[in-house]
């Protein structure tokens, strides 16, 4: 079984590194010019767009596990097709704001291991229908108190998180179909109402454990902290923080320039993986090619993801700004961005990255669904390659941006 991997950056190890170093060590402390222009870029990074994304997850994750709890507590006989779209909506929703946040998998996401737990594929169909068929384990998927925490504590990534919730919303007509549909109510059994309940709990728990990670004290509602203070499940770090207030006693980044070159990092982590992984595995860029890794096959929602995560890199650099016709409720606009301060040092670098991130998603956005056959599909090679290509050039001109962050 293929896993997502994570990664905790270099630089992130680093700057844990030099934090612990005594007063008499002289760290990379930065210049006083650089640090005082990257303070604000880094505010508004986590003000307005971390915290305002992973809030956006949270909401629609608990939105999510609402809808599929009621299914369930309603019972096969009484479920509808209405409730199954409803549920399938509120999965694209929350979704879109996963995707839009893959630009930064360091802070929670790495160390609470949330990333591989709730985004693993291919999902293991075997062990679910062996699970399925399991009375004791369906016993305990059937006490709504518990079944979150339980689920979440035994069953292997392969059987959890956005995949799990996918396959028994969505079923498309057919392997050439480039449109989904509700999966049929007539399909669904009652264990398969307790495990999609469960597995959506779990799913809401993980991603209200982002936003309380990241966000300042006080500015998270008190029932996601009570689902979370009930399921056991510590958020005692605090990313916002530790970023707002580099250099300062209770962060783990010695400065300013630190946190950048971390925020860098995973934009170029998500950037390769796009490129190299998600779409390089399917297509055989540089392997074998796997028709197998397919991300979020069911919903058919593969292309957007990919699109997203080159948007999280953009939001990363640029802030947020609208997009085609998408609107946008959580997430803001940032007066101070990573994109102004490099203009302000090397303009043409500045046109060149963010060249480089609309040309992905461009190339990206030509690419077709199902990618399940159209990665294999002989006439539509050069469309994928040209994404993966697309993709590298970002991670390569973000080597440039890292170099500039390091010697100013």
């Amino acid at each position: 079984m293929f896993e997502k991997l994570t990664r905790m950056s270099a630089v992130f190890l680093a700057a844990v590194s030099l934090a612990a170093c005594s007063e008499g060590d002289d760290p990379m402390t930065g210049n006083d010019a650089q640090e005082d222009a990257l303070r604000p870029v880094v505010e508004d990074y986590v003000n307005n767009t971390v915290v305002p994304t992973y809030r956006g997850l949270a909401d629609a994750a608990l939105r999510l596990s609402e809808t599929c709890r009621s299914m369930c507590d309603g019972g096969v006989e009484a479920l509808t097709p209405e409730q199954i779209s409803e549920a399938g909506r509120e999965w694209i929703e929350a979704r879109r704001y996963w995707e839009l946040s893959e630009a930064w998998l360091f802070g929670g996401a790495a160390v609470y291991s949330i990333d591989p737990h709730i985004d693993t594929w291919p999902l293991d169909k075997a062990s679910m229908n062996s699970l399925l068929n399991n009375a004791a384990q369906m016993a305990q998927m059937s006490d709504a108190e518990s079944a979150g925490e339980y689920v979440g504590s035994s069953l292997g990534q392969g059987l959890l998180g956005f995949h799990a919730i996918e396959y028994m919303l969505f079923e498309p007509a057919d392997a050439s179909s480039a449109v989904t549909a509700p999966r049929p109510v007539e399909k669904f059994t009652q264990n398969e109402l307790f495990y999609l309940a469960a597995v959506a709990d779990d799913l809401r728990n993980c991603c209200l454990r982002l936003e309380a990670s990241w966000a300042d004290e006080g500015t998270v509602d008190q029932d996601k902290l009570d689902i979370l203070d009930n399921a056991e499940l510590d958020y005692a770090i605090n990313y916002g923080y530790y970023m707002k207030n580099a250099g300062k006693a209770g962060s783990i980044y010695v400065n300013y320039a630190s946190v950048v070159q971390e925020m860098i990092i995973g934009a170029q982590d998500i950037a390769d993986e796009v490129g190299n992984q998600k779409i390089g595995n399917p297509v055989g860029s540089g392997l074998e090619a796997d028709p197998d890794y397919i991300e979020s096959p069911y919903a058919l929602n593969s292309i957007t993801d990919f699109i997203d995560n080159l948007r999280s890199v953009r939001h990363f650099y640029c802030g947020y700004s609208q997009y085609g016709t998408e609107t946008e409720t959580y997430i803001k606009p940032s007066v101070h961005t990573l994109s102004g301060y490099v203009a302000g040092i090397d303009k043409d670098l500045d046109t060149r990255i963010k060249a480089a991130i609309d040309n992905a998603i461009d190339a990206i956005s030509k690419m077709k669904e199902p990618f399940a056959s159209t990665s294999q599909d002989a006439s539509l090679k050069n469309v994928n390659f040209a994404a993966v290509n697309a993709c590298n050039d970002v991670v390569d001109i973000l080597d440039e941006l890292l170099e500039l962050i390091q010697k100013n």
